[in-house]
């Protein structure tokens, strides 16, 4: 398994999205993203209440703590690797979380628009 470069959508290193709770598709705590990665969790996001909210209506309930993966859940404020898929749908519904530009993999430029992602920036100065 080789993983993709790790490279932002701005076209500098990937940064760490979060650990706590750990994320990314490899649980390394950053969005990168490989072959085996058939989701892209490439979107490095601050999840809102109305995002988990959006989210389990559509069958993906982050909110939940499921131990017997690890997972303790996410709340409003937490950091996650997300599907570039989901932030698109999220995005066209009005209700796309925040995004942390420097930890989203160039990979989500293959789903996303750089401009949709930048209006939602945490990082931008």
């Amino acid at each position: 398994m080789q993983m993709s470069e790790s490279v932002n959508v701005l076209g500098e290193p990937l940064e760490t999205c979060g650990n706590d709770p750990v994320t990314g598709f490899y649980r390394d705590g950053c969005c990168n993203t490989g072959p085996d990665d058939l989701g892209f969790h490439t979107v490095c996001t601050v999840v809102t209440e109305d995002f988990l909210e959006f989210s389990q209506g559509r069958g993906n309930d982050l909110s939940t703590p499921r131990p017997e993966y690890g997972f303790p859940g996410l709340k409003p404020g937490d950091s996650w690797c997300l599907c570039a898929a989901r932030w698109q749908e999220a995005f066209e519904a009005g209700v796309a979380p925040r995004v942390r530009l420097r930890a989203t993999h160039q990979a989500t430029l293959e789903m996303c628009e750089l401009a949709d992602l930048k209006r939602h920036a945490v990082d931008l100065s």
